[in-house]
C-alpha cells in the first residue's frame, strides 16, 4: 500500500453551467472572482442572499468547456434552482451533473503519484487542474487531490486506487476539510453567516474588486469599516456524540449564559472525540474556557488553523 487513502464524495452534489455566458453569469452571482480565471483550474466561492448571508458554499472547477460547482448534496436542487430564476436571457444552461461523474478524494505523501495513471500532468500550484481522457484531477492547497471522474473511467479510477490505497468513509475526508478550514453550508446553515464569518475571504473565495453579486454592498461594507464581530475556528471537542450544525458553544468570558458561537461542520477523529469548524465570537474566543451544548459542558479547545485569522 502506498502512503495514501481516498474516498468516494457521494455526499457532493455537481452544478453544471455550460454556455458561451457561462463565466459572466456566475461572475454576477457568486462572491469570487471567476471572470479573473484562465484555463483549467479550482477556486472556492460562495453565494449570498441580497442580505448577504451565505445560502451555499463552493468548490467551482473551471473546465475547458464548462465550468462545475461541487457543493453539499442537499443543497444541489435549490440552489441550481434558485440560480436558474436569474438566467433570463443569458446563454448558459444550469444542469445536475451529480450523476454525470463521480468525484473521489484522495490524500497522503503519495495522492500525486497514485492518481498519475488516471490523469498526466497534475499541476504543481495549489488549484492546478488536469484534464484528461474524461478525468479531471485537481490539486487542492493542502497536498490532497479530488478526481472527477465521467462514468466510463469511474470504475477503472475506483479499482486502481483500491489497489493501492485504504478507502475511508466521507467523514474522514470531512475531517481533512475541517483541518484545512473549509467551511460547507448546509441547509442547517442557511442564511446564517457572512462570508467573511467563515473565513472566505481567507481563502481567496471573496472579491473586492469585481461588479455587482447578491449580497455585495453589505460583505463589501463589513470588509472595509472593520464591524466583523466573529470567525470561524478549527476546534476540538471531546464528546462520545457527534456535534450538530447549530449546536451552541458558551464561552466564560463572557459571564452569562448567552451563547457566544455555534458548530458549524464536525467529524470524528480516529482517536475519539471530534474535529468541527465552529464560528466563535472573536472575544470569546480569546479569552476564557469555551463550551460545547450547554454553559457548563465538555470544554471545546481551539485548534490552529493553515491560514491566520486576523485580530
Amino acid at each position: 500500500m502506498t502512503d495514501a487513502t481516498f474516498s468516494e464524495l457521494d455526499g457532493s452534489g455537481l452544478i453544471v453551467a455550460e454556455g458561451a455566458d457561462a463565466t459572466a453569469f456566475l461572475h454576477a452571482q457568486l462572491t469570487s472572482d471567476v471572470a479573473g480565471l484562465s484555463g483549467p483550474t479550482t477556486q472556492y466561492s460562495g453565494y449570498c442572499a441580497p442580505d448577504g448571508r451565505l445560502l451555499a458554499t463552493f468548490l467551482l472547477w473551471r473546465l475547458p468547456d464548462r465550468i462545475v460547482l461541487q457543493l453539499p448534496t442537499a443543497l444541489r436542487e435549490p440552489i441550481q434552482a434558485r440560480l436558474s430564476k436569474f438566467v433570463l436571457r443569458a446563454k448558459v444552461a444550469l444542469a445536475d451533473g451529480t450523476s454525470r461523474w463521480t468525484l473521489f478524494g484522495v490524500s497522503g505523501k503519495d495522492a500525486p503519484a497514485l492518481v498519475s495513471p488516471f490523469v498526466v500532468g497534475l499541476p504543481a500550484a495549489a488549484h492546478g487542474v488536469a484534464v484528461a481522457g474524461g478525468v479531471a484531477a485537481a490539486l487542492l492547497p493542502d497536498g490532497r487531490v479530488l478526481l472527477l471522474a465521467s462514468p466510463a473511467q469511474a470504475d477503472a479510477i475506483r479499482t486502481g486506487l483500491r489497489s493501492a490505497a485504504q478507502e475511508l468513509n466521507e467523514s474522514a475526508w470531512m475531517r481533512l476539510d475541517i483541518e484545512a478550514g473549509i467551511p460547507w453550508i448546509t441547509p442547517q446553515s442557511q442564511g446564517e453567516y457572512l462570508p467573511q464569518m467563515v473565513n472566505l475571504d481567507l481563502l481567496g473565495a471573496v472579491s473586492y474588486r469585481k461588479g455587482c453579486y447578491p449580497g455585495q454592498e453589505i460583505v463589501a461594507r463589513t470588509h472595509y469599516l472593520g464591524r466583523l464581530k466573529q470567525r470561524m475556528h478549527r476546534v476540538l471537542v471531546a464528546a462520545g456524540v457527534a456535534p450538530d450544525c447549530g449546536d451552541p458553544l458558551y464561552s466564560e468570558a463572557f459571564g452569562s449564559a448567552q451563547a457566544s458561537g455555534a458548530i458549524l461542520n464536525a467529524a470524528p477523529r480516529a482517536a475519539g472525540g471530534y474535529e468541527a469548524l465552529a464560528v466563535i465570537q472573536t472575544r470569546a474566543a480569546q479569552g476564557g474556557r469555551v463550551h460545547w451544548k450547554t454553559p457548563d459542558g465538555p470544554v471545546v479547545d481551539l485548534q490552529s488553523l493553515p491560514y491566520s485569522i486576523p485580530d
